[in-house]
């Protein structure tokens, strides 16, 4: 049984593209296979703690910083559960607007919580950074509203999908697949322009099969 990870990054509910696209992508997979596992993580309705001094004490110890005092070890439980979650999952599915040229700065606050030494990733002074994670797949849907690929530097620069990308190769996760839809304001006809990238969500779920 596959289980998927769906983390949402948009807090527009509803209204959201990357969420709507991510979700069509999400029910064609239940179609294809009942069995699948959905669990859905919106990262405006949970509550990240702050990585904070004690966090990061914890997080230094592993690299021979320090020593794991109490408030740290309780951090780093917590910090734990959180990515232990995340690693359950078989396939993520991450639905992510631009913010000005980045992530939303809650996604970024998750990312930093889970991406841990001896969690998600390892480190030997010979041959630097490994990601942990085995055979797990990806797909991403990026969206936006003034820059898209092609576009003149005065819409921006993209550090939304080559962050994110970077990361999930940091940490091991070299299966993946994105979908865009980031019309601007000279894009004739953004309706359409969703419409197909809606299709091809639904696509990429049967194609897998």
């Amino acid at each position: 049984m596959t289980k998927f990870l769906h983390i949402a990054s948009s807090p527009r509910g509803d209204s959201s593209k990357s969420s709507a696209l991510a979700q069509a992508f999400v029910k064609a997979e239940q179609l294809k296979n009942p069995d699948a596992e959905i669990d859905m993580l919106n990262i405006w309705d949970y509550p990240l703690p702050d990585f904070d001094g004690d966090s990061a004490a914890a997080k230094m110890t592993f690299f021979g910083v320090g020593e794991m005092y109490n408030k740290a070890q309780s951090a780093w439980d917590e910090i734990v559960q959180i990515t232990e979650r995340f690693k359950s999952a078989d396939h993520y599915v991450l639905s992510v607007p631009m913010w000005n040229g980045g992530i939303p700065y809650r996604l970024k606050q998750y990312i930093d919580i889970i991406t841990q030494p001896g969690l998600l990733f390892g480190f030997a002074p010979e041959t630097g950074y490994q990601g942990l994670l085995k055979n797990k797949k990806a797909t991403v849907f990026y969206t936006s509203g003034v820059w898209a690929l092609g576009t003149a530097a005065q819409f921006g620069t993209d550090f939304h999908s080559s962050y994110l990308g970077w990361w999930l190769d940091f940490i091991g996760v070299n299966d993946t697949q994105s979908i865009r839809f980031q019309p601007t304001l000279l894009t004739a006809d953004p309706e359409k322009d969703f419409a197909e990238a809606l299709s091809k969500a639904q696509g990429i779920a049967v194609k897998a099969a």
